[in-house]
């Protein structure tokens, strides 16, 4: 329960990045604007966009120091970036989280959160017509929309002096109202949101930039199966993988599934056969793997390797996505040999039974 009170509070999670020209020396002042007066500070802020203010930047790893829950610490790393949207995949102590935010009629718009995200696909795809807006061009002080449950979001300062692990900033504040809670964003000039703030009556939580990585890859580890034919078992290894933004799991599928620990375990595909698609269908929880029509021509197995074969394809694809089913085609077409024949929309389904490491 605590998890989803704290991706509540903090409905979008912290991307921010720069280069070490960027970072201010400890206690050193890093202003938005020149002038105090309100009105100057308007024409200042205004002519930049929401991009300044919210850069999007690949291949980053940025830390956060929360306080007030065991849950407000976070790492936030850059999956994919589309054109004018951006995935983002949030590590906290208890659960990791993907969101997508896009850019778009002068709005910084959280289109989805997917919570126990653990996988990787691209969903800068999706489209929301039920979408967040954090942040509302024009960048001036008073700019004001009103979010879908009744609370009023607005801008509310424009050189507002924060301090956080990371360095002090002047930034841009952004107010939410609700009728039991306020919460506070800051946005910093070509660095991006560097702290939220959440208070109520009972309860205070922040989350505060500590540290910014560049070149740092997200890391996953994957357990590959593989059937042990003459031992009558399947052995699996484990594969650990690094991935920057844009990079897609389908070719280390397809890589690790040519692959074999010796020369004495089967192959799953052989060397000429190609991965069309791999995902996840988020509307029945079932994985979905699309292969080249010359997946059934260039197997020469007996039924009973064959049968393996598509077990340990199916044990690698579930246990990756945690469901219990996956749906194999050819071609878009269900899988058919001499030996095995799927009917339309017939899972293949994990079983992990007399399965052991290889070492």
């Amino acid at each position: 329960m605590k998890k989803l009170v704290i991706l509540c509070i903090l409905p979008f999670l912290l991307l921010t990045s720069c280069s070490k020209s960027n970072k201010p020396a400890k206690n050193e002042n890093t202003s938005i604007v020149s002038e105090s007066d309100s009105k100057s500070s308007n024409r200042t802020t205004s002519k930049y966009t929401i991009k300044d203010y919210f850069p999007f930047n690949e291949n980053s790893k940025l830390t956060y120091k929360g306080s007030g829950s065991e849950y407000a610490q976070k790492n936030v790393f850059v999956d994919y970036i589309k054109n004018n949207k951006i995935q983002l995949r949030i590590v906290n102590p208890g659960t990791t989280a993907g969101e997508i935010l896009e850019i778009s009629n002068g709005e910084l718009r959280l289109l989805d959160t997917k919570e126990e995200f653990y996988y990787r696909d691209d969903l800068t795809s999706i489209d929301n017509s039920k979408y967040e807006i954090l942040l509302k061009e024009p960048l001036i002080k008073g700019t004001s929309w009103t979010l879908a449950n009744g609370s009023k979001r607005y801008i509310s300062d424009l050189n507002k002096e924060i301090f956080t692990p990371y360095a002090k900033y002047n930034a841009i504040e952004v107010t939410t109202e609700s009728t039991e809670s306020k919460s506070y964003d800051y946005y910093v000039l070509n660095v991006g949101l560097v702290k939220s703030l959440y208070k109520s009556k009972n309860m205070e939580v922040s989350t505060s930039l500590e540290k910014i990585e560049k070149n740092v890859p997200v890391s996953q580890t994957i357990k590959f199966y593989y059937p042990d034919y003459i031992n009558n078992k399947i052995i699996y290894t484990k594969k650990t993988l690094n991935f920057n933004t844009n990079d897609k799991i389908n070719p280390y599928f397809e890589k690790y599934f040519k692959e074999t620990p010796n020369n004495n375990i089967s192959q799953l595909i052989n060397s000429n056969v190609k991965i069309n698609k791999v995902s996840l269908n988020l509307k029945t929880n079932t994985v979905e793997i699309d292969f080249s029509d010359n997946l059934l021509n260039e197997k020469n197995s007996s039924s009973g390797l064959e049968s393996s074969i598509l077990q340990c394809i199916t044990n690698t694809l579930a246990d990756y996505y945690n469901v219990d089913k996956v749906y194999l085609t050819i071609n878009n077409k269900p899988y058919t040999s001499g030996h095995i024949s799927l009917k339309e929309n017939e899972p293949l389904k994990i079983n992990l039974n007399n399965t052991i490491e290889y070492k």
